[in-house]
């Protein structure tokens, strides 16, 4: 794959990021500093813990239009415009891609982009002047399985991609609006530290890595942290087109939570 970027990134409560909420000021100085990092992608990527399909599925319009899939916010918050365009050539290149690689996956037509495209999206990129394709993950919810996706993207050939993992490396709903106790704070610390250990250290056998991913649930507290994995999936598929540990990584505070964002940087000029 030529020249690719990979970025995990935890992307914040709903539409909350776009309209100056303090518990997402972090995030929002983040996203807007990561974009600036790399040269302008010729088109992205982008895999979301918001959309599951029994196969992997890849949007293909030319023009997607937005899903307001949240409730009960204010009405400016189903007034977001993201008018990025698709591009279908993408769409159809890398659906062959996981043929190719035994994975059955389809295009989607009529589906438009949710907003863990559009709400991150519009702080890396507000001018939408970038081509978008989305990807599915599988119902599975398998880490194996997504690791594979992401390995099987090794072999599509499209300069200058970026390939984002939109998901939240803590995403625990209940104690997102609980009382952030000491117990809560321990809890998030050591599974973020073992995320650190585990994708950062660079002395890490890379089967050792893969199996970790694998074996995600056996982290400290990985199941406070993730009652459901579907925002924990798109980092697997970050990591299965890595393969190798990330160049950098950011820990931020959201939603008075610690969560993580992960690099890995173009080594093909």
């Amino acid at each position: 794959m030529k020249n690719v970027n990979i970025a995990f990134i935890s992307h914040g409560g709903g539409p909350m990021p776009l309209f100056g909420d303090p518990a997402h000021a972090k995030m929002v100085t983040y996203l807007k500093s990561l974009s600036k990092k790399m040269r302008k992608p010729s088109a992205i990527l982008l895999v979301s813990a918001h959309w599951e399909a029994e196969q992997v599925t890849i949007t293909a319009q030319a023009n997607p239009e937005l899903i307001y899939d949240y409730y009960g916010f204010p009405a400016s918050a189903y007034e977001v415009k993201y008018p990025s365009p698709g591009e279908p050539e993408l769409a159809k290149q890398v659906q062959q891609i996981f043929k190719q690689s035994g994975i059955p996956a389809k295009l989607e037509y009529k589906r438009g982009y949710d907003h863990g495209v559009y709400v991150p999206l519009t702080l890396m990129y507000p001018a939408a002047d970038i081509p978008v394709v989305q990807l599915s993950l599988v119902n599975s919810l398998n880490p194996a399985q997504h690791i594979a996706i992401g390995k099987a993207l090794q072999s599509l050939d499209y300069y200058n991609l970026l390939v984002i993992g939109s998901g939240f490396s803590f995403h625990n709903m209940k104690a997102f609006f609980a009382p952030n106790t000491a117990d809560s704070q321990l809890k998030n610390q050591q599974f973020e530290d073992w995320l650190d250990i585990t994708l950062n250290d660079k002395n890490i056998r890379e089967e050792e890595r893969r199996e970790r991913m694998i074996n995600w649930v056996q982290a400290p507290h990985a199941r406070y942290c993730h009652p459901r994995e579907e925002h924990l999936l798109p980092l697997h598929v970050c990591y299965g087109l890595a393969s190798r540990a990330s160049d950098e990584s950011q820990h931020l505070t959201i939603l008075n939570k610690q969560s993580s964002a992960f690099m890995w940087y173009s080594q093909v000029e």
